[in-house]
């Protein structure tokens, strides 16, 4: 088959590899799309634990190709939408319900093959069947999933006012599931108008221009919208430049919700006093736990649509285009390899 292989960070190549095949309890996919992500990104340039030679691709959506001994629940031709977390079950993580920091986390796309290449094997339990959705919809189950995880952290209040930073896939995808869950105001900014009137769209009650070469401009309109500050702030872009803001924006006693993925060697600096004499609260969210049948029924019942969202559709050949897209490309709000 063809796949997309990193031998090291930044070293990518479509080759053709050898056809995997499934062990017990395993089926193979036959790839349909696989969405391309801020985190593949991050893999193009060595961050976020890959292990090589890597087959990225976390997002995948494909075909029941073949069963092997054990498997059960799925039939051949069966669309399915893939939980791509590989965890032991045993280790005092697992045990404590976290299974996002498994002491033996394995993850499709990261440190085992993913979905951009022709086949994929995965165990038949982390496949979940979306034949009665369209694949531009199926396709944002596992971001989805993550950003339900995401609100499973956040806990808010109904009533909150809310304002999330960044109107790329994430940023939407929360504006969509905030939007159904009690915020009381919820407040968009991001630097691009087309994503901006998406995020109106999608349920946001008002929106800003909020760009990252003057994000002081964008802070002076917000603290007009908040004078006293938002309860929760959500960064959903992983920008310093965002996130040195952010804080100044959050209400006493109130939430800074660092979403977005930053380089991992970015270091923010946070007044120790400010967050004592304010209360304040940081939290963050890191991939996606116990909530990928929870995206799959957002998605079937419409409280997550896909309508605008895949921008840039690439053929496999085309991955190393689709990384740089999705890197630099302000018109792209999210890309799909199709197969």
């Amino acid at each position: 088959m063809h796949a997309a292989v990193y031998d090291r960070p930044g070293q990518l190549r479509v080759r053709e590899v050898a056809d995997p095949m499934p062990g017990p309890g395993d089926v193979r996919l036959r790839v349909r799309a696989t969405g391309v992500c801020g985190t593949d990104v991050h893999l193009h340039d060595g961050e976020f634990f890959p292990i090589y030679p890597l087959i990225p691709g976390h997002e995948v959506v494909g075909e029941v190709d073949m069963l092997g001994e054990g498997a059960e629940g799925l039939a051949v031709g069966q669309l399915v939408a893939l939980d791509n977390m590989l965890t032991c079950g045993l280790c005092d993580k697992c045990r404590r319900g976290r299974p996002a920091y498994c002491r033996h986390l394995r993850a499709l796309g990261v440190t085992d093959p993913g979905g951009f290449a022709e086949y994929l094997v995965a165990p038949a339990a982390k496949c979940y069947p979306v034949d009665d959705l369209d694949l531009d919809t199926a396709l944002l189950a596992e971001p989805v999933a993550c950003a339900i995880h995401g609100l499973d952290v956040l806990a808010m209040r109904p009533g909150s006012d809310v304002l999330v930073i960044g109107a790329g896939p994430s940023g939407l995808i929360l504006t969509q599931l905030l939007h159904h869950s009690g915020a009381g105001r919820l407040t968009v900014a991001a630097p691009t108008e087309a994503k901006l009137d998406l995020a109106r769209h999608f349920g946001a009650d008002g929106t800003v221009r909020f760009g990252r070469d003057d994000p002081d401009a964008g802070v002076a309109v917000l603290s007009g919208l908040a004078p006293e500050g938002f309860d929760i702030v959500i960064d959903a872009t992983g920008a310093l430049s965002v996130l040195e803001r952010a804080l100044g924006m959050v209400r006493d006693g109130g939430v800074l919700f660092v979403y977005g993925m930053a380089d991992e060697k970015v270091r923010l600096p946070v007044s120790p006093y400010d967050v004592f004499r304010r209360e304040l609260t940081i939290k963050g969210s890191f991939s996606q736990s116990f909530s990928f049948d929870r995206a799959v029924l957002a998605l079937r019942g419409g409280r997550v649509r896909s309508d605008g969202l895949f921008t840039h559709r690439f053929g496999l050949a085309a991955y190393p285009q689709a990384v740089e897209t999705v890197r630099s490309d302000r018109a792209c709000v999210k890309a799909l390899v199709q197969l």
